[in-house]
């Protein structure tokens, strides 16, 4: 998969811009506050409809519009695909080979990326919540099924939650209809677990590989899900909303009285091991940069398995956090693999030898020239 083009309309700094790119590497080269990673975010809300940098969308529109719109061609297997998005007041229209489409969960899928950022080394040190939506955007990305499951829990658990501190403040009394919403948040919840077990197994053997490779042969990356449904019961979506339905009987008082829901995937965690000690709290430095450095590289190979195209991958200022070491191995592994999109402010810390025939775009101010071609 390549994007050989974007045409942006009124998103963050940029008022119209039209680019052709490269189908290796696209260097976004200016200094901070130009508008470099304004361009990538384009890439990336055109892609999953939404930003990887903020929640009010009212910031990607351009403060002297209502409305913006990005558009792009892409490359596939089969042919060029065009796709547009439009922002605006009443919400988000997505459209596919000029048809629109009618949920944007049909559409998310057309153009799959990695977004690769220092705060990205979070997924090892950062929050649960941090790993969980990892999970949610890059397993959303690889299966439509995975997006469904997540978009109904999500509604039945803000649902459920509202329902909790009805009965914990008294407005409310009956206790069946907290028990429908508990069988049907188990459902989707099983579901969501069962999925990312078996993702996460199979981006455990493409990360592992790699950190092998990059640690030399001294260490071994392992998984490790941290749920409250047991080991014994994971064998199965069926066995694992019997386990979550039976605790949510259990802890019905408890949640009554803390008014929020206590389990489930959304409560879920992921820890990353190695040579059995877990990095998040006993890892160097080092070894929490390599292993978010393994885990974004096992995406690509996950993601190919999964559509059987490679995606688009961007690096936002991310070599600039990387040792020489590392940067080498980054470079290395994506050459003629996959279209790259790399931000930076300076060419002069980045291993340009790596770069084979890059295309450099000069950014500055909401404005774009090509540099070579």
């Amino acid at each position: 998969m390549k994007l050989t083009a974007i045409e942006i309309h009124n998103f963050r700094n940029y008022v119209n811009q039209t680019l052709k790119f490269s189908d290796g590497i696209n260097v976004l080269l200016g200094e901070n506050a130009q508008g470099k990673t304004n361009l990538l975010e384009a890439i990336y809300v055109l892609a999953l409809t939404r930003s990887h940098r903020t929640n009010n969308e009212k910031e990607l529109i351009n403060w002297n519009s209502q409305t913006a719109q990005i558009k792009g061609v892409l490359q596939k297997r089969l042919g060029n695909v065009p796709i547009e998005l439009d922002l605006g007041p009443k919400g988000k229209r997505a459209r596919v080979n000029h048809l629109e489409q009618a949920k944007l969960s049909t559409y998310i899928g057309q153009l799959n990326v990695i977004l690769f950022a220092p705060e990205d080394l979070s997924i090892v040190k950062g929050s649960p919540q941090v790993r969980r939506r990892f999970m949610d955007m890059e397993f959303g990305q690889m299966s439509n099924r995975y997006l469904y499951n997540s978009a109904q829990y999500r509604k039945i658990l803000k649902q459920r939650n509202r329902y909790l501190r009805d009965l914990h403040q008294k407005r409310q009394s009956d206790r069946v209809y907290l028990d429908v919403l508990s069988d049907q948040l188990s459902a989707y919840g099983a579901e969501i677990i069962f999925q990312r077990l078996q993702l996460l197994k199979k981006l455990e053997n493409f990360a592992r590989i790699i950190h092998t490779e990059i640690s030399q042969g001294k260490e071994k990356l392992t998984f490790e899900y941290k749920t409250v449904v047991s080991k014994e019961q994971l064998g199965s979506v069926e066995l694992i909303y019997q386990n979550l339905l039976k605790q949510f009987t259990e802890i019905k008082d408890k949640e009554i009285f803390r008014a929020t829901t206590l389990i489930g995937p959304h409560r879920d965690d992921l820890h990353f091991v190695i040579n059995g000690k877990e990095v998040q709290s006993f890892g160097s430095q080092g070894q929490q940069r390599t292993t978010a450095l393994s885990v974004k590289l096992a995406e690509i190979d996950l993601m190919k398995e999964q559509t059987d195209e490679y995606p688009i991958l961007l690096l936002d200022d991310v070599l600039s956090e990387l040792d020489d070491f590392r940067q080498t191995h980054l470079l290395t592994a994506i050459q003629d693999k996959v279209q790259t999109f790399l931000t930076t402010t300076s060419l002069s810390g980045v291993q340009q030898e790596l770069l084979t025939n890059p295309r450099i775009f000069k950014i500055k101010d909401g404005t774009v020239d090509l540099e070579n071609s």
